[in-house]
């Protein structure tokens, strides 16, 4: 029988990925408006990654018989003051979601589940990935300090990014 504890929590975290989606496709919208379809196709990919996140959480529940409960998505955030305001905030929320990943993974631990802790490593390293990637971000747009020719070259490159389904069985993303 599935650990009724590590059930809710992974719920919640279901739920948790599930927000993260929706604040990146505002983040999206924001970028739309504002004629950076580079970088509205970064957050764009990133909103995708989440939902396999919440997918994979959801097929795990399922696996070990669990019961997936799904709980409204809270209200996101719309509007930002610019590129690197949406970025650091990007950092912020994925430093909190590796907050919720480390718990999980205690909660395992404590609860003696290895296949919980098992799955979790995928995530523990994607995480440390997504705070990297959100870092680098910050770091180039603050070194274009707003010049137009920057931020264009940035949303150039950040266009070319593709979309990898997100799987805990492979470490591609």
């Amino acid at each position: 029988m599935f650990n009724k504890k590590i059930e809710k929590a992974i719920n919640d975290q279901i739920n948790a990925e599930m927000w993260s989606a929706y604040l990146y496709l505002s983040m999206a919208a924001q970028c739309h408006e504002l004629g950076y379809g580079g970088m509205a196709n970064w957050f764009e990919i990133q909103f995708k990654e989440e939902q396999d996140h919440a997918q994979i959480f959801y097929n795990y529940i399922i696996s070990r018989g669990g019961r997936v409960t799904l709980k409204p998505i809270e209200k996101v955030q719309t509007e930002w003051k610019d590129a690197l305001a949406m970025f650091e905030n990007t950092l912020e929320h994925e430093k909190v979601v590796t907050s919720l990943i480390n718990d999980l993974f205690a909660l395992a631990t404590k609860e003696k589940d290895y296949a919980t802790q098992s799955m979790l490593k995928w995530f523990i390293d994607e995480q440390v990935e997504e705070e990297e990637n959100a870092r680098a971000l910050i770091d180039s747009l603050k070194m274009i300090n707003g010049n137009g020719y920057g931020l264009y070259m940035l949303d150039k490159e950040l266009a070319a990014r593709t979309y990898t389904q997100a799987s805990p069985l492979t470490s591609e993303e």
